[in-house]
């Protein structure tokens, strides 16, 4: 076989064009290796952290002691209610239950249920705050929004402030959920500003791909001294996916309830309020529409 100019090149490139040329002919090149192990996406400007998994976490043995504790007071409750019945009421009780308060805030101890968030994790210059009210018996949401977006050269669109319900754990830090299958009404009690916000619920779900699916509503607060009592049946919540409404609708999981949020995102730049009694459902016997958008048949019937 020829090999034109082949020894005007140095050893290592010889090397390597006869080895391309003579020994292999057929192999392609190997490709690049990806990382075994890829780390979480960084938006851009954010420092890397070179820390390992475990380090956070506190292995001292009082922190594991009461870790002990909790867990086996949890787990001696489960199983003391399971004898008694469902969520630990008494049958008949759970059936007639026509209301239940599920967050009301009467301390500091009710604030820890829940967690606000802003775009500021995105890089934005929202705020916002929670705190209790004047009388200690309420909870106000509070800040500023901002729709300026963050200059990373990604981000088109920032201007949000949201509080969202935690998400209750049986013992072992097992998932456990709110079963409202016996109720068809959301009842809130608020004070506003004025503003418009959006109610999320988010259940439980299959696939990991639909873990930023939610259930959501509007919420027009009044604005003035009074308060609201707002009612909104279940079958008015709509299905999105990261905040875009989806085309296949289906009605709320009722049975698997992970949270319940709050979130403003209105485009009004400027200082906002939202005080909040309290957070109940309850059984409205009079409403009887099961989901109130058009449900699409995947295989019509001809």
């Amino acid at each position: 076989m020829y090999l034109p100019k082949i020894t005007r090149l140095p050893s290592v490139r010889l090397l390597s064009c006869i080895q391309q040329q003579l020994l292999l002919p057929s192999i392609p090149p190997p490709a690049p290796r990806r990382a075994v192990s890829e780390g979480e996406y960084r938006r851009p400007g954010q420092p890397r952290e070179d820390k390992f998994p475990w380090e956070p976490i506190n292995f001292g043995f009082s922190k594991g002691l009461e870790g002990i504790k909790k867990h086996f007071h949890l787990l001696k409750k489960e199983f003391s209610d399971r004898w008694v019945g469902p969520e630990g009421k008494p049958l008949l009780e759970h059936m007639l239950e026509q209301n239940r308060v599920m967050w009301e805030f009467r301390g500091l101890e009710s604030l820890e249920q829940w967690t606000v968030a802003s775009d500021r994790e995105i890089g934005g210059q929202s705020d916002v705050h929670l705190k209790l009210g004047k009388n200690n018996d309420t909870c106000f949401l509070y800040g500023t929004l901002n729709s300026t977006p963050p200059r990373d050269g990604e981000t088109s669109y920032s201007g949000y402030c949201s509080m969202r319900s935690q998400q209750p754990l049986a013992s072992l830090n097992r998932k456990k959920h709110y079963d409202l299958s016996s109720f068809n009404t959301l009842h809130l009690r608020v004070r506003g500003d004025g503003r418009p916000w959006m109610i999320g619920i988010a259940t439980e779900t299959y696939y990991s791909h639909q873990k930023n699916d939610m259930y959501n509503y509007f919420l027009y607060t009044r604005g003035g001294p009074y308060w609201q009592d707002v009612k909104i049946p279940f079958s008015k919540f709509f299905l999105t996916h990261c905040g875009r409404i989806q085309d296949d609708q289906h009605p709320l999981w009722l049975d698997k309830v992970n949270t319940v949020g709050f979130t403003l995102a209105d485009k009004a730049d400027g200082p906002f309020q939202l005080e909040i009694d309290f957070v109940a459902v309850s059984k409205d016997y009079a409403h009887t529409e099961e989901f109130a958008y058009e449900l699409y048949k995947r295989n019509p019937e001809v």
